[in-house]
């Protein structure tokens, strides 16, 4: 199969409106050809004239680790051009940082999750470009959890830099599909077009991410394909004060850690509350002990999830399900665990960061009510599900 990088660098047709353009490239380490040719060094060596680049939360180099950690604006040291920080001093692309190019190529490699802060840098920059009658293509990547969808609607008043608008947390959409949407619901005026895949199946072998293509981290924690499917669940982990697995190799591949918590306790009684929100994938026991971050340098007990191989069903695996149903069972081990942190969150700072998270406080209202049950839950989750996937049928390219 050929990503929209590579059909593009393959179809000189397709190139063709480019000619006589200035070109930007949104791009990080995960914007490779099929030769593993970063997408900025393909595209110049293809006569395409690249004026700027643009990186997004992480930087174009993909360096920066956390949350809240800002890249600034430098020039490239092979091309001379400026590379400028979208997670720097702005999100949102300056008119000044517009006026670089005519046609802005958006080749970023997505998670499949409204919190993954790639999908809002997308709007920001279709806003922007509407406003200074600039030209937006994407070129399409695979949504690695595939088309399956889980969450709660962000709800109105509840937007921000890691909810873009009302789409659940697993949306099931690649980034192209998702620009058509944007586009759509936010009245955008602007030229935008996708540079779709070819081949891509999302119910075909590995369910959304290509056998025949490696993983490159697109963010220093999205390690493989594992924390891919897992991250609509344990992204929440970032709202907690268990650790997610940051400062260990297999960061947010973990449903918790804590120094403090049982897994094996924590583990039956996820099982007692809610045995078919185990289903699709397998728990493990664990211990760690991170070098940084959350509970530094401390001996961590937790549970490993493992949606991959022969343990992975693609359609029974709900990873927003088995994250909540992991913190209901802490809190009922565990009435007086300080599970919530209270700290600033992207750049949110009077809402608690699972609230910000999910977009609204529904999950967390369910964890901390003993009387809440799955179904309440599921109620509230399902009817978002269903209204979403009857919203974007009509937008999905790949079938």
């Amino acid at each position: 199969m050929k990503f929209g990088i590579d059909r593009l660098l393959a179809n000189p047709e397709l190139r063709a409106p480019l000619e006589g353009k200035r070109v930007a490239l949104v791009a990080h380490p995960a914007s490779v050809t099929e030769d593993l040719v970063h997408s900025l060094d393909a595209l110049i060596a293809a006569g395409v004239n690249v004026t700027s680049a643009f990186g997004p939360q992480h930087g174009l180099k993909g360096d920066k680790q956390d949350n809240m950690v800002e890249t600034e604006n430098e020039r490239d040291p092979t091309y001379g051009i400026p590379v400028y920080s979208l997670y720097g001093q702005v999100r949102r692309p300056s008119a000044e940082m517009m006026a670089s190019a005519d046609v802005f190529l958006f080749d970023l490699q997505d998670l499949g999750c409204r919190i993954y802060t790639f999908v809002t840098t997308l709007l920001y920059l279709l806003e922007a470009a509407a406003e200074q009658g600039k030209s937006v293509w994407v070129l399409d990547r695979p949504n690695p959890a595939g088309r399956p969808v889980e969450g709660t609607i962000l709800l109105p008043g509840q937007e921000s830099f890691v909810g873009a608008g009302p789409m659940p947390m697993r949306h099931g959409l690649t980034l192209g599909e998702m620009g058509h949407w944007f586009v759509r619901r936010f009245d955008l005026g602007v030229d935008y077009r996708v540079v779709e895949m070819e081949g891509w199946e999302p119910e075909g072998e590995g369910f959304g991410w290509p056998q025949d293509r490696i993983w490159i981290n697109p963010s220093p924690n999205a390690a493989n394909l594992n924390m891919a499917r897992a991250y609509a669940g344990t992204v929440m982990i970032e709202g907690a004060t268990l650790s997610e697995g940051r400062g260990t190799t297999r960061p947010l591949e973990v449903l918790f850690g804590a120094p403090d918590v049982d897994a094996k306790a924590v583990l039956a009684e996820m099982q007692r509350i809610a045995p078919r929100w185990l289903e699709g994938c397998a728990l493990r026991e664990c211990w760690f002990e991170p070098t940084f971050h959350k509970h530094a340098g401390t001996l961590c007990s937790g549970l490993m999830i493992h949606a991959e191989g022969r343990f992975y069903d693609h359609h029974a695996f709900r990873p927003w399900r088995l994250q909540a149903l992991a913190f209901k069972a802490i809190r009922q081990l565990y009435p007086d665990y300080p599970i919530w942190r209270d700290f600033p969150y992207e750049y949110e700072f009077d809402r608690l960061a699972i609230d910000v998270i999910n977009g609204g406080p529904a999950l967390r209202e369910w964890v901390d009510d003993p009387a809440a049950l799955p179904g309440d839950l599921d109620l509230i989750a399902g009817r978002d599900e269903t209204a979403w996937k009857a919203e974007v049928a009509d937008l999905l390219l790949y079938r």
